[in-house]
């Protein structure tokens, strides 16, 4: 049998070195290489060459299998996000800032799938059961048939889970869990990767389904080795500000539904409570029309949702003025501001710009290019856009406007909340809203001219 060596590995990106640096050169960070053992060798090119392994039955394209059954959880935004219920046999992992509510969440969760007849065990690696006892009491949710368990030997895990053949396990979380024949310590990139794979594989083989929770890191990404993501069925981030009382949980990837579905959810004292209107709760605080507000009418995933975008331009008393955004990408307003400058002539130099997303809420589409742009001008000139107006479209670098999919739910959508004129670029289909004025531009020089007396 081949010795084994020792190995490197990046506990920022996963990469694996033979030797140890202070900085990872795949992904630039410091201090994050750590020494660890190897799983296995492997089997050898002689070994494959001789020993002869069973023949893998195949299929054609054209087999048909039944749709995989659901189990509703009785939240219909998880459902939602979940792309219908949940699915036996799958594995699905959930991330989130620390104290955002996964816990409450999936505790939540946990309650409905048991209440309806799924076997559930809920093991918690970073509290007493003690701990989720209260938390379930504060929710009103004690007489829920969950089992409870405090634990992070993934051998004595899986012990339990093969002796109870629960249909649902949720574990929190992953980077608390503890393999044995692993020689690092818990949380690094070898123990997260053998926890997981360890844990997606009996949930397979067992035809259970198993719910992971991972930590994030400061980048917001899920801590550890990427393969984890690549292992399980389904990616959720658990997102929001702990100043506001939404959270946005999103779908990144999932095999057995549409990816970036959002569900919305309201923190309350006695727990997460479903938002079934997200457009109207976002626009819920919104006053009189001022400069620097407009709304913008967004797709997220299959449900088209309006957000208030708010910007403040002020003179800088700094050299280098000042360019923050929350909720929206910060190369993507420096994009929109050199083009409104080349152009449309209209400069921010020696002006502070502050982008803000109200609510609390991420957008990532550029179909929000023109709402940014439209809001950077409404601030500058202090004028205010009429407030039933919603504005959509992306910008490209020559100031042209492109179209967006999915017009007509943007607009049904924002008809539904009293809007009754959008601005949207030229060019894809022009639906007839019964209530609604569609305004079409062709380029972001018209659209100032049009809209500001300028350009």
């Amino acid at each position: 049998m081949a010795k084994s060596k020792t190995q490197f590995s990046c506990s920022a990106c996963g990469s694996i070195t033979s030797k140890w640096s202070g900085r990872c050169e795949a992904c630039g960070e410091w201090n994050t290489i750590s020494e660890e053992t190897p799983l296995s060798s492997g089997p050898s090119s002689t070994a494959l060459g001789t020993a002869k392994g069973r023949t893998i039955p195949l299929t054609d394209l054209r087999t048909e299998e039944t749709p995989p059954p659901r189990t509703h959880s009785g939240l219909g935004e998880l459902d939602r996000v979940l792309g219908g219920g949940l699915v036996p046999a799958s594995a699905i992992l959930v991330g989130g800032d620390p104290g955002i509510g996964k816990s409450t969440l999936l505790l939540q969760a946990a309650s409905q799938f048991a209440r309806s007849g799924l076997k559930t065990i809920y093991v918690s690696g970073e509290e007493a059961s003690a701990q989720v006892r209260m938390r379930a009491q504060r929710l009103g949710l004690t007489e829920a048939p969950v089992q409870l368990a405090s634990e992070t030997n993934l051998r004595d895990i899986h012990t339990t889970l093969e002796a109870e053949k629960p249909q649902l396990a949720i574990i929190d979380s992953i980077q608390t869990m503890w393999s044995d024949n692993v020689g690092s310590a818990p949380g690094s990139v070898s123990q997260v990767r053998a926890a997981a794979h360890e844990l997606t594989s009996f949930a397979k083989r067992k035809g259970m389904a198993v719910i992971l929770v991972g930590h994030v890191t400061k980048e917001g990404q899920i801590a550890g080795p990427r393969v984890v993501e690549h292992m399980v069925d389904t990616v959720l981030y658990f997102e929001g500000e702990r100043g506001h009382q939404f959270r946005i949980l999103r779908a990144v990837k999932n095999r057995f539904g549409p990816a970036d579905e959002i569900g919305v959810f309201e923190m309350t004292g006695g727990g997460l409570s479903e938002v079934l209107n997200p457009s109207a709760l976002f626009l819920s605080d919104r006053g009189e029309p001022s400069p620097g507000s407009v709304v913008f009418a967004g797709i997220e995933g299959t449900r088209p949702v309006l957000i208030e975008l708010q910007a403040l331009v002020a003179p800088s008393p700094h050299s280098q003025p000042r360019r923050t955004v929350v909720g929206w990408d910060g190369g993507r307003l420096a994009m929109i501001l050199a083009v409104l400058e080349a152009r449309c002539g209209i400069p921010f130099t020696g002006l502070d710009v502050y982008l803000n997303v109200a609510g609390g809420m991420k957008i990532n589409e550029p179909a929000a290019d023109l709402a940014v742009a439209a809001a950077l001008l409404s601030a500058r000139e202090d004028s205010a856009l009429p407030a039933d107006t919603v504005v959509f479209g992306e910008i490209s670098l020559s100031g042209a406007l492109r179209a967006v999919g999915q017009t007509e739910n943007r607009l049904k959508e924002a008809q539904k909340l009293g809007f009754t004129t959008a601005i949207a670029p030229k060019g894809g289909k022009s639906p007839a809203i019964d209530g609604m004025s569609l305004n079409r531009v062709g380029d972001l020089a018209g659209f100032v001219g049009d809209v500001f007396g300028a350009g």
